[in-house]
């Protein structure tokens, strides 16, 4: 009987043990179905491609501006030493190569250390479900996610190998301060490449997955020097390194890198406008997650001085007017735009005085009056319609009528030249023999002149554009210049070299101007005799009229001034053979800089102190002189044929020279027009 009941006893117990771990398995089973008919999907994991930064860098290679959701650089295993990804492997999971995915005796023994420890030292999560979290799941805590963290982390060990999970935890991972990453951290705390770090920094960093913000070195230093003693130990007890190691380690010092300021601070108002565009072109993803690589073609130093001679420029306007920016309702404002005539790069750029306080660009959003900076349009046009720089125009007072009023065009100083050649009136900035040349060229080929040397603002459908009354912007103007510069080719200017992606495949690039074929004639927009004639003209605008000051850099030099009525903006733009450079001073409503302070003295000292140290020990240079020139001796008081020992050498597209039988071309002058027109006064 006893044996039959005993017989009996096991029957129900093996019964219920059956039952139990049946139902164990069916409810497992309906638990794995439940919670895992709807995962995301783990394909994507093996294209990983996270939010990463996008980086703009210098013509040298020097970071500018950084643009992104998440701070990270992601890079591939290869790049990252073995102490780093060992220190991350002992401080987040030992048993990392041996686990499917859980690592139960790492729960069970995290558990009890932190109890005994009295706060959270060590996690039971392994590193592949740190990945899941990271990646694939909502960072709630519950129990249905930590069952669906666990189904993830045993597919993702059979889907992912070792080194593919660590590549996603060590670039996937939050290391504080906006630090995505162990690449931004790297740069971040040490800044350094990730390749060149050390064990002691390699276990610094290692220590913060548990909590950047309570083990910052930047914020925390001893409680950072004690989680990294923590990582050390956690090394030796692993068999990575000997104890000896951790020792020397501990008592390395470590070189954390101080809060700077922010790397756009630069060239700011330059990397605002390479960001325009890029988030114009690739979206704002491209821009914020895409981690493109954006090669710019700014130069640092050159930069560094523009800055600096636009704000000393400022303040020695202020000093003499007595002004103090704090006693003024608004700020006076200076720009500057430097182009390299050889390859088109954009080598300088300020749009304003503190890219903190205005992020407005006054070097291409601002459209000002340009004054007598506009006449080199005007005198371009008349050398293409006949006129040569001997070409006598009388100098000598002009009215013109529309309707009931009166213009009637002035000079600077109220005084009258009478007869006087193209030269001297470009080389003195007349302003009536600018408005009897606009009126023989004729506006309408004026504007379309303009268009084609790069001038995009509309212009004043009358004379009064001749003396620089339409809003234009310095970036226009100075690229109109370059034309001059350029021997008469289009020129386009070069803000970007290339882009890249995350991956290195290059998105764009635009390659430097002497790339460019010189026998392309689709590219010239003025002939090269043309424009030598105006350099030579410009050139004397340095040497005997308002542009004075920069003959101070003993080379030549063409260039123009320009000031508006009672004084609202001071402009000076020109270029040698290898640099072309504009400087705009004002304000940004009307409102005049004061007396006198004119383009030749309130924006070519900008300008001066800017291109003598752009140019300084480089070897001074000639402007080329093109085919289809000639020189002649002329009388430069009547544009004919001079003398060998009276005469001034003069130079002439070939065959337009005077003759002993004829003068040179002369525009009269008559006493009164009809005109309709808006008024505008006297400008240099």
């Amino acid at each position: 009987m006893r044996t039959i009941h005993f017989e009996r006893t096991v029957k129900i117990f093996i019964s219920i043990i059956m039952i139990t771990v049946t139902s164990f398995m069916v409810i497992g089973a309906a638990s794995y179905f439940y919670f895992s008919h709807d995962l995301p999907s783990i394909e994507n994991l093996k294209n990983y491609k996270p939010p990463a930064i996008t980086k703009f860098f210098s013509e040298d290679g020097e970071i500018i501006g950084e643009f992104f959701v998440e701070k990270r650089e992601v890079v591939s295993l290869d790049r990252l030493p073995n102490f780093l990804i060992q220190a991350f492997v002992a401080g987040e999971d030992a048993r990392f190569f041996q686990h499917k995915g859980l690592d139960y005796w790492a729960i069970l023994r995290a558990l009890f250390k932190n109890i005994f420890s009295g706060e959270i030292i060590q996690g039971g999560s392994t590193i592949t479900q740190q990945v899941v979290k990271s990646l694939l799941l909502t960072p709630e805590k519950s129990l249905s996610r930590k069952i669906r963290e666990a189904i993830l982390s045993f597919k993702i060990e059979k889907y992912l190998s070792k080194e593919e999970i660590l590549h996603l935890y060590l670039n996937q991972i939050y290391l504080g301060h906006g630090a995505y990453g162990t690449a931004t951290a790297a740069e971040n705390y040490f800044g350094k490449p990730v390749e060149e770090l050390n064990l002691a920094e390699s276990a610094l960093l290692a220590g913060l997955p548990q909590a950047p913000s309570k083990y910052s070195p930047h914020q925390y230093p001893e409680q950072a020097k004690k989680r990294q003693n923590y990582i050390l130990n956690r090394m030796v007890e692993e068999g990575f390194i000997s104890y000896a190691e951790s020792l020397r380690a501990l008592q390395t010092p470590i070189k954390i890198k101080g809060k700077q300021a922010p790397s756009f601070e630069k060239a700011p108002h330059f990397v605002e406008h390479v960001r325009r565009y890029v988030e114009e072109r690739y979206g704002k993803d491209g821009l914020y997650k895409n981690g493109l690589q954006v090669y710019t073609t700014i130069d640092l130093y050159a930069q560094s001085i523009a800055q600096e001679a636009v704000g000393a420029g400022l303040k020695e306007i202020e000093k003499r007017q007595k002004r103090l920016p704090g006693e003024m309702s608004s700020i006076l404002e200076g720009a500057l735009i430097c182009f390299d005539l050889e390859t088109g790069y954009v080598r300088a750029m300020v749009g304003g005085r503190d890219f903190r306080k205005s992020q407005f660009n006054r070097t291409t959003q601002a459209r000002r009056q340009s004054g007598s900076a506009f006449k080199p349009i005007i005198f371009a046009s008349a050398l293409d319609k006949g006129y040569t720089p001997a070409s006598i125009v009388v100098d000598a007072p002009i009215v013109f009528e529309f309707g009931n009023k009166k213009w009637k065009p002035k000079n600077f100083e109220d005084k009258f030249s009478g007869p006087t050649t193209l030269r001297n009136a470009l080389t003195h900035s007349i302003n009536v023999v600018a408005v009897k040349i606009a009126r023989d060229v004729g506006v309408d080929y004026i504007k379309d002149y303009a268009k084609n040397l790069g001038i995009s603002s509309p212009l004043h459908d009358n004379l009064a554009m001749a003396l620089g009354s339409s809003d234009l912007s310095l970036y226009e103007l100075t690229k109109a210049y370059a034309v001059f510069a350029n021997q008469g080719k289009k020129f386009k200017p070069l803000f970007i070299k290339k882009i890249l992606d995350r991956d290195g495949n290059l998105l764009e690039e635009h390659l430097p101007s002497y790339f460019q074929k010189e026998s392309n004639d689709s590219e010239r927009v003025i002939n090269p005799q043309t424009a030598f004639l105006m350099t030579s003209l410009l050139e004397s605008v340095v040497q005997n009229g308002t542009g004075w000051r920069a003959r101070a850099l003993g080379r030549p030099v063409a260039a123009k001034t320009g000031t508006t009525d009672q004084f609202f903006d001071a402009w000076f733009v020109g270029y040698t053979p290898e640099l072309v450079t504009g400087v705009w001073v004002g304000f940004d409503e009307d409102r005049s800089l004061g007396e006198n302070e004119t383009g030749a003295r309130a924006a070519s000292p900008i300008w001066v102190a800017f291109m003598s140290k752009a140019l300084k020990d480089k070897e001074v240079k000639d402007f080329p002189i093109p085919e289809g020139i000639e020189f002649m001796k002329i009388d430069p008081k009547t544009g004919q044929m001079g003398s060998d020992k009276g005469g001034v050498l003069e130079c002439f597209k070939e065959g337009t020279g005077p003759t002993p039988k004829t003068s040179s071309r002369s525009v009269a002058t008559t006493d009164f027009f009809k005109f309709d027109m808006n008024l505008s006064s006297k400008n240099r």
